[in-house]
């Protein structure tokens, strides 16, 4: 029998790239990967399924207002009222029906837009690095990792530059594993595979090559998978809230219910009229259609915030952006176009503009080695490089130093054999440089100037002799080109020892010759500009947090808006840096925090203490971020916001929400869409509780007086199911009011049923009452019949809540705007269109045909009674009127507030 080949963390790497018919150099063809892929297929968990849909609509039912539905309803069986029991059967399963399609499509919408954010990672193919989707990767290709990075398969390392990789999904270990090249015993736990990078973890430093030797479900995290998958949880914060409210409400529904059966029968009225007032009152005050409406309007906050590209992770992060009181924000990509284009250089005791570096022309002199020295710095001490498909790739500040280089006539592949790298030290947040080591005796440092200058004890001067460091001008030249808002990098070159093969950080440590500057500009996004004075109209406080230099940071923020002064204060910029954030205690913090909105060369443990410093001053908190060190304060903000497009996978992970363009403006959108998500359910709160409400007093009142039921429990349930799937639905649908982003965010503390909106249900509920009550006195007086005065009053409440639905809808904008914009207005509103033209059509059927008389106990109606149904039409307007002023939930604007930048009414944070 053969010998078993050891696992790849046993064997040495050379033997696994020869057992692999890879090339440790090359990596695999264009065509033998795309055989292999054929062969292995792609790089894809499968996908565990999840509830089955019986069971999923099953679950429907677990809800403490459906579930009393279901008893009543079995009640009235056994009792002899199968048509009643049909009735309220039919009406949990229709909303049981409602939840599941609208729940399913939310996962589904969830569960695809996570996807679509993909991870690419950098491969090396027949000799040439490129980036391809992760699902195309295959055994035997070459795959370069660095910090933040997600690995995207199981690799066996080939090379390992202070490499750490995080494993705790795979091995619980909380702190990062350092990882080399070493083989290790073949029943060595994984945990201690030095040599492996596993599926699944992340790069938290350094940097590394590996080559691919399992894929999918073949990887360690795909034997695993089920435990590992995501599962998407449209359990939130407000639903829980609605469960909480739903069982207390039906606390006090069942109270109401008994004292409606008691005091009926202390009345003299019988044991089954007295039973179907109780059951009549409780299927009028349960709210059952809630649940599927509180999922529907999330679920379209989440699909609609994607068509702005902001893709939410987390379904709670749709309502805690209606809430957001504070925007941190990275400065570059995020605010700013993220391409960066060097803008003048300094060396030498020269300054020179980039439009001067063209070939041929000189370099402020053709005698300045500094300046030239500088370029070439640029251009070896980098990660970035060229590529057939998408010309230059990497970090955009990297970039930017390749194109300057290119500018003054520098050959990149000339030089790169005359000073090829032989190691590096990758550029960590935390010490702000990077450091390169070429040929047998230069190293290069490219840094933050305070980094650089650190470590410099001279500098060259323009003929490339060393000269004392005159610190004094280089600040002053730094200063200039930040004024200009120019982000600076320091240039430095250091001597290396012959033998020297590993480059540590002793070696740049000290003693190096200061060669230049590089300033370079990345321009505002415009769209960016309008985001910021937008959120600022909102009563959102945006704040600028960078790693740039300050003046830099202070330039760009005074184009954004960000932190300007009030009008008529001649006082410079609010801003600080890392420096003297280091120097503040943390009450120090907390009153910065509340002042400052720019903070410049910020290390990524100081961005968590100014988010925790915001919460402890009462803001809720959104947050940015990209990078690996940035993962802690966006888990810790109230939502973590992720660039999608830019970001490292560490950061993506632990955000709530990710950019696909890495735009303000899209936060801002977000923003926008968790308001309207808040108010559009608001609004719907507004319409139903009212509806339930009138219906309940009207039976209670009826048994207190004695009279004869007005409405049915069946004909209740029919009010109840006509506005769930007609009228309330609708306003889930609404689309965002213009005045959204005038107002200040609502307060975080603030409970569901305020003291406005329960005094504004109040009130419509006794307008519901009067109508209920008073057409079915009148009718049965005027007529004589029962079953037409029944059908009378609950075609007078459904008419009036027409009315009611137009006033607390968008659509009265819209009638408004009717003389000016015609025709066109209504498109404003569509959705509550469709649902005036479904209520009209279903109520005809419902008053006007045998077969629904028979079925709820109903007379056909004239057009004399259809017209004094109407009547409640008229005083429908005033009682909405009233109700807007106790609790305006349609988000307008009521004051002027002379603060505002904008001249918009915005009340300031308490």
């Amino acid at each position: 029998m053969p010998p078993v080949p050891a696992p790849a963390h046993a064997r040495p790497g050379a033997d696994v790239v020869e057992a692999l018919q890879s090339d440790a150099t090359s990596g695999l063809s264009e065509a033998e990967a795309s055989r292999r892929l054929h062969g292995h297929g792609t790089n894809t968990l499968t996908i565990r399924g999840g509830k089955p849909g019986w069971l999923k609509f099953v679950l429907q039912f677990n809800n403490p207002l459906l579930i009393t539905l279901l008893v009543v309803g079995a009640v009235k069986a056994l009792l002899g009222h199968p048509r009643d029991a049909l009735v309220i059967w039919s009406v949990t399963v229709i909303n049981a029906v409602i939840g599941f399609v609208q729940e399913s499509k939310a996962e589904n919408a969830i569960a695809a837009l996570a996807r679509s954010v993909r991870t690419e990672v950098e491969v090396v193919r027949a000799g040439a690095r490129q980036r391809l989707a992760s699902e195309q990767l295959v055994p035997g290709d070459l795959v370069q990792l660095e910090a933040g990075a997600r690995v995207p398969a199981d690799l066996r390392l080939l090379e390992a530059r202070h490499l750490q990789t995080d494993e705790s999904a795979l091995t619980g270990e909380s702190m990062p594993v350092h990882k080399g090249t070493t083989a290790v015993e073949a029943s060595a736990p994984l945990a201690e595979r030095i040599g492996m990078a596993y599926a699944g973890s992340f790069v938290t430093k350094g940097q590394g090559l590996g080559l691919v030797v399992a894929t999918g479900d073949d990887t360690e995290v795909g034997s695993i998978s089920s435990s590992l998958q995501d599962q998407v949880d449209l359990t939130t914060p407000l639903t829980r809230k609605f469960g909480r409210f739903s069982r207390s409400l039906l606390q006090v529904i069942l109270v109401m219910a008994g004292l409606t059966f008691l005091v009926g029968l202390a009345r003299g009225r019988g044991v089954d009229e007295m039973f179907d007032g109780a059951v009549a009152l409780a299927v009028g005050a349960i709210p059952e259609e809630l649940p599927a409406i509180v999922t529907i309007t999330l679920a379209i906050g989440v699909n609609r915030m994607a068509r702005r590209r902001a893709i939410i992770r987390k379904l709670p992060a749709v309502e805690t952006l209606g809430s957001t009181t504070v925007i941190c924000s990275d400065k570059t990509g995020t605010l700013t176009q993220n391409r960066m284009t060097v803008q003048h250089l300094y060396g030498g005791g020269q300054s020179v503009a980039i439009e001067d570096l063209w070939p041929g022309q000189g370099l402020a002199g053709p005698t300045n080695v500094a300046l030239q020295e500088t370029l070439l710095a640029g251009l070896l001490c980098n990660d970035a490089r060229p590529s057939n498909r998408e010309g230059l790739v990497g970090d955009p500040t990297e970039t930017a130093l390749l194109v300057a280089a290119d500018a003054a006539g520098i050959d990149r592949q000339d030089a790169l054999d005359r000073h090829p790298r032989r190691d590096a030290i990758p550029f960590a947040s935390e010490h702000q440089f990077m450091a390169t080591l070429h040929g047998s005796d230069r190293i290069l440092v490219k840094g933050s100037v305070e980094a650089v200058l650190d470590r410099c004890s001279r500098q060259l001067d323009s003929l490339g002799h060393p000269e004392p460091l005159d610190r004094e001008a280089i600040e002053a030249a730094v200063g200039a080109m930040a004024a200009s808002g120019e982000r600076v990098l320091a240039f430095a070159i250091g001597q290396a020892e012959a033998s020297q093969h590993q480059l540590q950080h002793q070696h740049v440590a000290e003693d190096l010759d200061f060669l230049g500057l590089q300033g370079m500009l990345d321009p505002p996004r415009p769209e960016a500009i309008r985001a910021v004075a937008a959120c600022q109209a909102a009563g959102i406080a945006v704040k600028m947090i960078t790693g740039d230099h300050l003046e830099t940071a202070r330039a760009i923020a005074r184009e954004m808006g960000i932190g300007r002064a009030p009008a008529g204060v001649a006082e410079p910029l609010a801003a600080i840096d890392g420096r003297q954030l280091a120097e503040l205690d943390a009450d120090g913090i907390a009153e910065c925090v509340d002042r400052v909105d720019v903070f410049a060369r910020v290390a990524p443990a100081q961005k968590l203490q100014l988010v925790q410093a915001l919460q402890a001053n009462g803001e809720v908190v959104a947050m940015t971020g990209d990078g690996v060190n940035d993962a802690p304060a966006l888990k810790q903000a109230d939502i973590g916001i992720a660039m999608g497009a830019g970001g490292t996978e560490v950061a993506r992970q632990a955000a709530d929400v990710l950019l696909t363009d890495d735009n303000f403006a899209t936060i801002e959108a977000a923003v926008e869409e968790g308001r309207s998500v808040y108010l559009n359910l608001r609004k719907t709160l507004a319409f139903v509780l009212p509806v339930n409400g009138g219906a309940s007093m009207t039976i209670l009142l009826g048994a207190v007086l004695g009279t004869a039921l007005p409405v049915t429990a069946v004909q209740v349930l029919w009010l109840n199911m006509i506005c769930s799937l007609t009228m309330s639905l609708a306003l889930a649908f609404e689309p965002i009011v213009p005045w959204l982003m005038q107002q200040p965010p609502r307060p975080p503390q603030q409970p569901l049923l305020t003291g406005g909106l329960i005094r504004r249900v109040l009130v419509v509920s006794l307008f519901n009452w009067g109508v209920i009550f008073g057409l079915f006195l009148w009718s049965t007086q005027r007529y004589g019949d029962l079953a037409l005065a029944r059908t009378m009053a609950i075609q007078g409440l459904v008419l009036a809540h027409l009315v009611y639905l137009v006033t607390i809808s968008q659509l009265r904008t819209a009638l408004l705007a009717l003389p000016r914009l015609g025709w066109r207005a209504f498109t404003q509103a569509p959705a509550v269109l469709l649902g005036i033209a479904g209520t009209v059509a279903v109520q005809w059927i419902f008053s006007q045909t045998a077969v629904m008389h028979r079925f709820f106990g109903t007379a056909p109606l004239n057009l004399e009674q259809l017209a004094i149904c109407a009547l409640p039409l008229l005083l429908v307007l005033p009682v909405a009127w009233l109700g807007e002023r106790l609790d305006p939930t349609d988000g307008r604007v009521r004051k002027p507030f002379k603060g505002s930048p904008t001249g918009l009414d915005i009340q300031p944070r308490p």
